[in-house]
């Protein structure tokens, strides 16, 4: 396992981040943060906070359980765990920022753009990830990337968070598969 970013390295590119983020969106009040279940739900509030303390505005936020939108739904020999699913009022006319942790192959983002379809239809939406990690099988890119990490398939990136792990850390694992 090789760790290639810590506490302070993780605050940092999300402090980048956010900065790209206001700078591509003047209009702070139609800008929705969804975060997708699981660690891009506490990546898309820390974003909207470091946001908020920069603009002084309130950045609306949200949760997105794609699980049901996988297009590998048929190739899982058990359901999926589905979970919260908390969107804003409306996204009609927003735009919506699509946060996750890691980007792989680009099928969570065209999943998670099914999902919101559910939900109304934005003016745009962007895409923000804490690792861009290469290998990708659809032609859809981040906007928003706090690491780039080329690694090879056989690789995993494991991303903890003080919310749901205790502590701040992405690294590399060999053989860790497909994440």
């Amino acid at each position: 396992m090789t760790v290639i970013l810590h506490t302070e390295a993780m605050h940092r590119a999300l402090v980048r981040m956010a900065h790209e983020i206001l700078e591509q969106n003047e209009a702070l009040s139609k800008l929705v943060l969804v975060g997708l279940q699981t660690r891009g739900v506490y990546l898309a509030k820390r974003l909207a906070g470091i946001i908020q303390q920069s603009s002084g505005q309130e950045i609306i936020t949200g949760t997105l359980d794609i699980s049901l939108y996988r297009d590998d739904l048929h190739l899982r020999r058990s359901p999926p765990n589905v979970k919260a699913t908390q969107m804003p009022l409306t996204i009609d006319g927003k735009t919506v920022v699509l946060v996750d942790d890691v980007f792989f192959t680009g099928r969570s983002a065209r999943a998670a753009m099914d999902a919101l379809n559910d939900f109304g239809r934005p003016q745009r939406i962007q895409l923000a990830v804490l690792v861009d990690r290469g290998h990708r099988e659809l032609p859809i890119r981040p906007d928003y990337v706090g690491k780039n990490e080329v690694t090879d398939r056989g690789e995993k990136i494991r991303v903890k968070m003080k919310e749901e792990d205790g502590v701040d850390e992405v690294a590399v694992v060999k053989g860790g598969g497909e994440r």
